[in-house]
């Protein structure tokens, strides 16, 4: 696989992590260093954002993937992606989001990893 089939290949498998609470798979593609910023300002290490999703802050249903716009520079890369997403979260009803991540990406040991995520709508 070229380089963007397999970041592409990447975020399905997180979204699919996240729906299904896969701890093991999260911790695998998210570098130790990751920080999530939700669309409120709010960040996240990898710790809190994997114990938000285990523990039930963070529910995920299902994901929707419309686009993903990948860039790849040696061993550094960015991937917007923009997905219908259904979730309950922070308490929250549960509704569709058209959700927008923009993840920087880092090439370690000939695999990818997310090392930042920023999140909004689209």
């Amino acid at each position: 696989m070229t380089d963007k089939e397999q970041i592409e290949a990447l975020y399905r498998e997180m979204y699919k992590a996240m729906v299904e609470k896969d701890t093991a798979t999260l911790n695998r593609v998210h570098a130790d260093d990751f920080v999530l910023t939700h669309m409120t300002g709010m960040h996240q290490s990898k710790q809190e954002y994997i114990r938000a999703i285990a523990g039930g802050t963070l529910n995920y249903y299902s994901a929707e993937h419309e686009q993903m716009d990948i860039e790849v520079n040696g061993d550094r890369a960015t991937l917007t992606g923009r997905s219908r997403v259904n979730a309950a979260v922070f308490g929250g009803g549960r509704h569709t989001w058209r959700l927008q991540l923009h993840f920087d990406l880092v090439k370690e040991e000939n695999k990818w990893l997310f090392t930042a995520a920023r999140a909004s709508t689209y």
